[in-house]
């Protein structure tokens, strides 16, 4: 090879690493400290993703995130249903060494990641749906569920007393939890004696978070019982619930999704997490460089990440005028921190 030629490929060479010098280091965030195509997060799904639009808008947020920034790839990794597994395989995600963040959303993964954290404290989780403060590897944010809790028990008081049946309401629960004992449970509650202080909640558990066939013998119960309508809480079992509500005349109230196509007239109120938007903009700020690792924050209806579907076409139809205006103000009093329930 002439010399000539050697020296236009030593400066070829040389530019080329100026410029991906300099992509690489035009960001203070995680991406622009990586460096092109290194940055990779890995979504663990405490569950299955298929069925679960809770989870889908989880991987759908931080996969739209990562697929904005050059660099970044984002892999989904599955649970399965038995939570005992759980540890053992976000362990072993850190273990790998495949991933510089961690994203999940469920109230249990708060203490699973301060374990994992323990052993390996270089690892770095995002954790939506739960709390967790003080740990420099961990960041969570809490949606505001005892808000969510009380326009579901709102709403469920109102149309239970336009039905004119008894004073009690139902809520079908996959399982006991703290948030669920703590903070959803009494919510509904005082959502629903904030109608009228005559409600009383007939609560009951499926056992687990898939069991259909389960959810309806409840419902059935429930129903036979004198309850019209019921908030469930429970996963693939929510099937189950809407069927027999729908067979026997009873009432839904849906949580987390917007559930009224999934019953028309059935479904009567849908008190609504942004998981996605949530899980987009938590992602974006990791890759910015501004999330703030040890953090625990708290968010709501007036933050815009809670929040109850009025405008839906089925939902319009479903309820009277009368009741809409009286949930609506009571949305507009919670947006506006006129009323104050706590978290």
């Amino acid at each position: 090879m002439k010399r000539t030629e050697v020296r236009k490929m030593l400066l070829l060479v040389a530019l080329t690493g100026v410029l991906f010098g300099c992509r690489g280091g035009s960001s203070g965030g995680a991406a622009g400290r990586q460096g092109a195509h290194t940055v990779s997060i890995g979504i663990f799904i405490p569950g299955v993703m298929s069925g679960s639009p809770i989870y889908e808008m989880l991987a759908q947020g931080v996969q739209r995130a990562a697929a904005e920034t050059i660099g970044v790839v984002a892999t989904v990794i599955e649970g399965g249903y038995n939570q005992a597994e759980w540890e053992s395989r976000v362990t072993s995600m850190a273990a790998s060494g495949d991933y510089n963040l961690i994203v999940s959303s469920n109230p249990s993964l708060p203490a699973i990641a301060a374990e994992v954290s323990s052993k390996f404290p270089k690892q770095q989780f995002l954790l939506l749906d739960g709390e967790l403060a003080g740990n420099p590897g961990i960041y969570t944010m809490r949606y505001n569920q005892r808000e969510q809790a009380y326009m579901a028990g709102y709403i469920a008081a109102l149309v239970s007393s336009d039905l004119r049946s008894a004073s009690r309401l139902g809520l079908v629960a996959a399982q006991e939890y703290p948030a669920m004992n703590n903070i959803i449970l009494p919510g509904y509650r005082d959502g629903a004696q904030a109608v009228n202080p005559a409600f009383t909640i007939d609560f009951r558990l499926v056992g687990n978070w898939f069991d259909a066939e389960r959810g309806a013998e409840i419902a059935e119960d429930m129903i036979l019982g004198g309850v019209k309508v019921i908030l469930c809480i429970s996963g693939g079992a929510n099937e189950g619930v809407l069927k027999a509500a729908s067979e026997r005349g009873a009432k839904v109230v849906w949580f987390d999704i917007n559930g009224y196509a999934l019953g028309p007239g059935t479904v009567v109120g849908s008190a609504i997490l942004h998981q996605e938007r949530a899980a987009y903009e938590q992602t974006k700020r990791y890759l910015a460089g501004n999330l703030p690792f040890g953090s625990a924050e708290v968010v709501g209806v007036a933050d815009g990440y809670v929040g109850f579907i009025e405008d839906d076409p089925n939902y319009l139809a479903a309820v009277s005028p009368e009741i809409r205006k009286a949930q609506g103000s009571l949305i507009e009093r919670i947006r506006s921190r006129e009323l104050d329930l706590g978290e």
